[in-house]
């Protein structure tokens, strides 16, 4: 595992964490389903493989990106070798005592190395100093990566939201309370 620094983003990391890698690769989807009737609808999500690998495009429009940051409580940086590889987008006020994880991003070629971990661990600290007790990820239904880490994490399944991104991508969330 690279030797990675965290710290607060600062306006000459901002160019270069637009033009890191955002997309992604899957072979698998969290699909789906609602049943309705008599006046009920049940929803649940599934894991499906997909018949191949196929790439996502991130949700947010890197040119959006930078107006979306202003707006955020804080914007951690993953440093290596004294380069940004990614970064974590926390804000609060959308839900009492959270904080919620708007973005998270790691370059393609430090991926599968912990380094979104780390991002998250200290996302929850920064958390705890602010007197938080609940931190909230939120990433499209196909982000199975993602999926899979913050479940190894310990975060739970919360719910979703349909047609959330303006690529009209589902989004899902979950969240861990934290001690």
């Amino acid at each position: 595992m690279p030797r990675i620094e965290i710290r607060s983003a600062v306006p000459a990391d901002l160019p270069l964490l637009v033009a890191l890698d955002h997309s992604y690769q899957t072979n698998h989807v969290w699909q789906m389903d609602i049943t309705s009737s008599e006046g009920q609808s049940d929803i649940h999500f599934r894991e499906t493989r997909l018949p191949r690998t196929v790439p996502v495009a991130y949700p947010r429009p890197p040119a959006m990106l930078l107006e979306d940051w202003m707006k955020r409580s804080a914007l951690l940086v993953g440093i290596v070798e004294g380069l940004p590889v990614s970064y974590i987008s926390l804000a609060e006020g959308i839900a009492v005592s959270t904080t919620w994880v708007t973005d998270l991003v790691v370059n393609q070629p430090f991926r599968r190395h912990k380094i979104g971990t780390t991002l998250l661990m200290a996302a929850q600290d920064w958390a705890k100093d602010r007197k938080n007790n609940r931190v909230v990820v939120e990433m499209q239904s196909k982000n199975t990566p993602a999926i899979h880490m913050v479940l190894q994490m310990g975060y739970q399944f919360c719910g979703y939201n349909d047609h959330y991104y303006a690529n009209q991508d589902i989004a899902i969330f979950f969240a861990q309370y934290l001690r």
